[in-house]
């Protein structure tokens, strides 16, 4: 049975005393994308919202541009893994060979596979402008996380990813062991319930490397928030994608590495209001 969390028996040294009990760990298992009966990419990750995962990796990879060009979508329990079954039209599905990838991906993989370097590096979508966002409104979004990890407040050992919006807060959060894995996953939510993600922040409990910009740049996300630091090439692709990427958000405050104009310490309808 696949489910997102085991209870493992161990033993366990504290101040040199030994004590048995279980502690519960995530799960990991293959999920095997397929495309029109053939097999794109076999992935270690966390059975759960594999729905999702399925729709959000379709998009994120480019092998779709809308959630509607998916047919059907199976989620097939095997003994060993799942495959995740999709369909796609015959027109759609000459992009697969496109962005085909030729090895399985371990869990914190995010762009195995691929056979280019050109494709490793692929720009960007360029995101739409969006709006702007104050320090406290950036604090309470990824303050709004923790509290919302179910995996990671049993295990202690999961990634999250986030939308956050201004009118409604944490709109959706996916869990996973692979980060990739819970932005693809976070991507499909989104998409599935057609939510328009050019006015919100996505949020990260990773650091923050390039596939993980180029993503949230599919998303159509403008602003990009990350417990961890960015790498240098995810702040050149954020740039030249118009995301402003914040990055080591703590307790304390943050960083922001591009297109620092979207964070204010006055909201635009804010100096409306004080001007009229």
């Amino acid at each position: 049975m696949h489910v997102p969390v085991q209870a493992i028996d161990r033993e366990s040294w504290r101040d040199g005393v030994a004590s048995e009990g279980a502690r519960l760990i995530p799960e990991e298992t293959p999920l095997a994308l397929t495309y029109n009966g053939g097999t794109y990419a076999v992935m270690m990750g966390t059975p759960q919202n594999l729905e999702d995962f399925a729709v959000g990796f379709s998009l994120d990879e480019g092998i779709i541009k809308s959630v509607d060009e998916i047919k059907s979508l199976e989620v097939v329990r095997l003994d060993d893994g799942i495959e995740l079954r999709m369909w796609l039209a015959s027109e759609d599905a000459g992009r697969i060979s496109e962005r085909r990838r030729h090895i399985a991906g371990p869990t914190g993989c995010g762009i195995c596979g691929i056979d280019s370097i050109a494709e490793a590096v692929r720009p960007a979508a360029v995101v739409p402008q969006g709006t702007s966002f104050t320090p406290q409104q950036i604090m309470a979004a990824m303050q709004a996380i923790a509290p919302l990890q179910a995996i990671n407040m049993q295990t202690r050992a999961v990634h999250a990813a986030a939308f956050w919006s201004p009118s409604n807060g944490i709109v959706a959060l996916r869990e996973d062991v692979g980060r990739h894995n819970a932005l693809d996953k976070l991507a499909g939510a989104l998409a599935r319930s057609r939510t328009d993600a050019s006015n919100g922040i996505v949020l990260l409990t990773s650091r923050v490397s390039v596939e993980m910009v180029q993503k949230t740049a599919a998303i159509g996300a403008p602003v990009l928030v990350a417990v961890s630091a960015p790498t240098a090439l995810a702040v050149r692709t954020a740039e030249a994608a118009g995301i402003t990427l914040i990055a080591i958000a703590r307790s304390d405050g943050f960083e922001v590495f591009t297109h620092q104009g979207r964070v204010t310490a006055i909201r635009a309808q804010e100096i409306i209001d004080v001007v009229a």
